[in-house]
């Protein structure tokens, strides 16, 4: 199974953690971020990964040599000419991410135990183009999903701003977990360009394809993008 993990990130809300380094290669308890993602991801029965790459990208490369790619087969996505951000990046990586069967993304900068197994049954059984694991969670912005768990919008509740693909009726507000199942067929569906972000693809798809999402109740889930979260995933492990 194929997997992605989003590598390539300023990191800007890491400084000064990230001024020398990528923040795929910041540590928590001797372990980077990157292996942490890796070993989760490989643990899950995903063997063949792409990495995307930005920030510092030759120092990601050279310690996954240094690391023999931890016994899977690791592919990189070159950004550094420019970084694509979340819908250009899996775009980029196309190539090696199509196929017959929907491969996983997830986030470098996330500690979760959400079962990974189970998201995937779950997104078989449902049957939509996408499924995106989202939580209860406070947060300024939101993906919104009706009573069927199929995004129906994005509303931003400090400043009331609202996007909506569906009635929103109802419906019910989730934060995106940075984790996602995508099917391959999506490729043909993308006609952005460049640089651009998934939720407004997801957003624009929502009026007419199965967008799905997966109320994940897992125990653990932490955002590490700043240095206190960091410090206070930490502390966690290492208790």
């Amino acid at each position: 199974m194929r997997a992605l993990i989003f590598a390539a990130g300023l990191g800007t809300r890491l400084y000064p953690l990230t001024l020398h380094k990528p923040k795929a290669l910041v540590e928590i308890a001797g372990k980077t971020l990157l292996q942490m993602a890796i070993e989760k991801v490989s643990q899950a029965g995903y063997h063949d990964l792409v990495i995307n790459v930005h920030h510092f990208g030759d120092q990601i490369i050279k310690y996954l040599e240094k690391n023999n790619n931890f016994g899977l087969n690791i592919i990189i996505s070159d950004e550094r000419d420019q970084l694509l951000d979340t819908g250009g990046g899996i775009l980029k990586a196309a190539s090696w991410l199509d196929g017959d069967e929907a491969f996983l993304v997830y986030n470098v900068d996330v500690l979760s135990n959400i079962d990974l197994q189970l998201f995937r049954k779950y997104h078989d059984e449902q049957g939509g183009l996408a499924t995106l694991a989202v939580r209860d969670r406070n947060t300024a912005r939101y993906l919104a999903f009706d009573d069927t768990m199929q995004l129906s919008g994005w509303r931003n509740i400090k400043t009331n701003d609202e996007i909506a693909s569906r009635s929103m009726l109802n419906c019910r507000l989730l934060a995106f977990s940075g984790i996602q199942l995508i099917e391959p067929s999506i490729f043909k569906l993308i006609t952005e360009t460049g640089s651009f972000p998934l939720i407004p693809l997801y957003l624009r798809l929502a009026t007419v394809q199965r967008i799905m999402g997966y109320h994940d109740q897992s125990t653990l889930w932490k955002d590490l993008g700043k240095p206190d979260q960091i410090i206070e995933a930490e502390k966690f492990i290492l208790k």
